[in-house]
């Protein structure tokens, strides 16, 4: 029983009444086939692989929450510091709408984490269940022994890649080591992972299982997006229809080069029929192209009747890269860079903070006047560092004791240290600035905070 002719008017996988339709999309082999499977791959090294890379001691992206710090390509960020964290989302969503204005919905069909992992899936349901049509005829079939031994074998592996996606995820939290930790240990020791994970390997376990192509076209907005960020330019998927009409079998006078075969509706993992235009529910993947690429290779015929190509294109129009809507986003870009660039050179490898002691605002003793201040010094970097400490600024009898040695502050830890500063009475009218100031070990690192002495008469 084949599946309903793809329209404009409704989604392929929602029937009439409301229901799922499942479809299952035929094995594909081409070359943009081949180097999305490479790409996938890739990705999917890299992200279980991250956590397992140290550098400097630490994963190479670790969150690590629950000390407010985050490990990034060597370079470690607390709590203060994210407010870097706005260039970097907004520079991702902005570079995502970038790439879209130029290139379609490359993302969706090449490094989106849904379409790579829907990928392995059907992949290991192929290895269960056979092809296309023979996961058609076990839909229709009763439940035998035969059914159940491959659809729960499907089923168990299904749940197994969802539980290894979910511990990856987790390990970018507490570390690979830590990971060990929990799984060797009670869950009761660390129920609210064991919850976190066992959560999210249930929703994946059902995305893999029922929802699949229905999170593109339900719950992703970036199809809806995709209108407003591409234009007749944008490199897109498409069939070329003064090309494939009327359509016709191969000998039939007058007809153009599609033969009406559905080869591309077969293999489309969201069940539309590229012939009948852009939709919100291609993704992108070039699955279609493949397809047809080898109906046309044994037709004798030019491949390319569906293709990467611009709207412009597809209607033998001028063809443009550089417009304003580029240059405008090429703008905004260097600019966000730019900007990001900046605020990552304002990052100090150190955070300090100098406070007054609580209390009595100074101290009159033997006729000298003494006010103390509380010295807070964070090392951001992944190895000890030993700082120096000086006050400046007032006037010449000043003393300033507590610091003199420096502060040796071991690794991503901190340390505070009193500041005990004593000017002659003499010498002190009112109140006067204070600059303290610390400096790394190899001298490029300064800051300087400024603080209040105050004496008699302030």
């Amino acid at each position: 029983m084949s599946l309903p002719a793809p329209t404009l008017d409704s989604v392929t996988t929602i029937n009439d009444d409301g229901s799922r339709r499942f479809i299952h999309p035929a094995d594909v082999r081409g070359r943009f086939t081949h180097w999305r499977a490479v790409v996938g791959l890739l990705i999917l090294a890299v992200y279980v692989g991250l956590p397992w890379i140290t550098i400097n001691g630490y994963p190479a992206v670790f969150l690590d929450l629950a000390h407010r710090q985050f490990h990034f390509i060597g370079l470690t960020f607390v709590t203060q510091d994210l407010w870097i964290a706005f260039f970097l989302i907004s520079g991702l969503g902005f570079s995502l709408f970038y790439l879209t204005a130029l290139l379609g919905r490359i993302w969706c069909g090449w490094a989106c984490p849904q379409t790579v992992y829907l990928d392995v899936i059907r992949r290991i349901e192929r290895w269960f269940e056979g092809d296309a049509h023979a996961r058609e005829r076990l839909d229709r079939m009763p439940w035998t022994g035969e059914k159940t031994l491959k659809r729960g074998g499907k089923n168990f592996v299904f749940f197994l890649f969802a539980a290894l996606l979910s511990h990856v995820f987790l390990s970018y939290y507490v570390s690979p080591a830590g990971l060990s930790r929990m799984m060797t240990g009670s869950p009761r020791e660390n129920w609210g992972s064991f919850v976190f994970v066992f959560l999210m390997t249930a929703a994946m376990y059902f995305n893999f299982v029922w929802f699949r192509e229905q999170f593109c076209i339900v719950l992703c907005p970036y199809g809806r997006l995709q209108s407003a960020l591409t234009d007749t330019n944008t490199l897109v998927i498409g069939y070329d229809t003064a090309r494939g009409e009327p359509r016709g079998k191969k000998g039939t006078a007058g007809a153009g080069d599609c033969v009406d075969c559905r080869r591309c509706v077969q293999v489309c993992p969201t069940g539309i029929d590229i012939r009948l235009g852009l939709q919100m529910e291609c993704i992108g993947c070039a699955a279609c192209v493949d397809a047809c690429d080898e109906v046309m290779t044994k037709l004798d015929r030019p491949r390319g009747l569906v293709r990467y190509d611009s709207l412009n294109g597809f209607a033998q129009k001028a063809k443009r890269i550089i417009r304003p809507r580029i240059i405008l986003y090429t703008a905004l870009l260097f600019l966000g860079a730019t900007a990001m660039l900046l605020a990552l050179s304002t990052l100090s490898p150190i955070t300090v903070s100098c406070t007054r002691v609580p209390g009595v605002p100074y101290v009159l003793d033997a006729g000298k006047v003494r006010n103390e201040f509380l010295i807070r010094i964070f090392n951001k970097r992944n190895q000890p560092q030993h700082f120096t400490v000086a006050v400046t600024g007032g006037p010449a009898g000043l003393m300033a004791t507590g610091t003199e040695a420096g502060v040796e502050v071991g690794p991503l830890g901190e340390q505070m240290r009193p500041i005990i500063v004593v000017v002659p009475r003499e010498q002190v009218q009112g109140s006067f600035p204070l600059e303290v100031k610390v400096t790394s070990p190899n001298g490029r690192d300064v800051i300087k905070k400024t603080v209040t002495f105050v004496g008699p008469g302030y």
